[in-house]
This record gives C-alpha cells, structure tokens and sequence, in this order.
C-alpha cells in the first residue's frame, strides 16, 4: 500500500487559502477600510505588500519551492493579523466570539507551523 504524502496535501490547503486571500486583497475594496481601521501606516502600501507576499509565498509552497522561507513569512503575516484583528474581538467580545472569528487563523497557523517544522522527503 502507497503512503499517502500529507505535506503534499498540507502544501496544497496552504497555498490555496494563502492564493485566494492574497488575489481577494487586491480585487475587493473592503480590505482597504480594513487596513485603515486597524492603524497601519501606509494603509494601501501595506495592504498590497501584504497581498503580493501572500499570493508569492503560496505559489512558492504550491511548487514545493523555497517552503521554509515561504512559510516564515506567512506565518509572520497570520500573527499580525491574529493580533490586530482577532485579538480585539477577544477583548470586546469575548472568548466565543473570538475563537469563532479566528478560527481559520489558528488552523492556518498550526499547518503552517507543521510545514515549518517538516524535514524534505519525510512523511508527516
């Protein structure tokens, strides 16, 4: 029987979440108000940085390339968002509300930080 390879299939979840964020943000005009409402300098720079990365950074792990330096700077860019966007709801809301809210956060964040730690050619 064929070992199934999960980091192909992590590889894949990663990449598509991260591509279709990153296309979102520079289609849909909502996230500007959103960058603005958290405080960011440089809003619209920020914003557009932040979705070049993004859809860089997914094809490189759709591609298997360059994964580890892909990852790090997703990972940087889902805590940011976790703590300017989902952190005041916990503070507002409470803990429901925000696990609720973050909940795509966190299981992005825990599968990115598996690929971070995975070793090539190693089966997870």
């Amino acid at each position: 029987m064929r070992m199934i390879n999960m980091s192909k299939w992590i590889c894949y979840a990663v990449g598509y979440v991260f591509l279709t964020s990153g296309i979102l943000k520079l289609v849909v005009s909502d996230f500007k108000a959103t960058f603005m409402s958290v405080g960011l300098p440089f809003p619209e720079t920020t914003l557009f940085l932040v979705a070049i990365t993004e859809i860089a950074c997914s094809a490189f792990i759709l591609g298997r390339l360059y994964v580890k330096q892909a990852v790090a700077l997703l990972i940087l860019i889902i805590l940011g968002a976790i703590f300017l966007t989902k952190l005041p709801i916990l503070m507002n809301q409470g803990f429901l509300q925000f696990a609720f809210e973050a909940r795509l956060d966190i299981v992005m964040l825990i599968l990115l930080l598996l690929l971070w730690q995975h070793r090539p050619g190693k089966q997870l």
